[in-house]
């Protein structure tokens, strides 16, 4: 009984600290992702539909294909690579979201390596 007593408080504060996740949000729509390299940022513009992403960095246009695993994870594949380290998959997955952008982890498909970043949407 005293272990419950214990437990108790710690589940409902806990609990208190859920993340907000309304990926559905963002499965569609016009999106701005700005990130730091060596302490410039750069910034990537990108659309996409249910199926199709199509991103603009640096004056340069690249279309991938949207594989959804759930409503938070999917699975990027670029149309048209064009050398071997683009022709690996990209795992996608939306960690916490809100109003107007959501936080995600990414890397390649099979690798334990991961990264952060926080994109913003621009319009639906």
């Amino acid at each position: 009984m005293k272990k419950i007593i214990f437990l108790l408080p710690l589940l409902l504060l806990l609990s208190c600290y859920t993340t907000e996740r309304n990926c559905k949000d963002f499965k569609t729509g016009k999106f701005k992702f700005e990130y730091d390299v060596d302490g410039v940022t750069k910034t990537a513009f990108f659309e996409r539909n249910d199926s199709i992403e199509i991103e603009t960095f640096e004056g340069k246009t690249d279309t991938a294909s949207i594989r959804w695993i759930s409503d938070c994870e999917y699975v990027l594949q670029k149309l048209h690579p064009k050398n071997m380290a683009e022709e690996k998959a990209i795992g996608m997955k939306i960690l916490t979201t809100s109003k107007k952008s959501y936080t995600f982890e990414f890397g390649m498909v099979g690798s334990d390596a991961k990264q952060r970043g926080t994109v913003t949407k621009i319009s639906d």
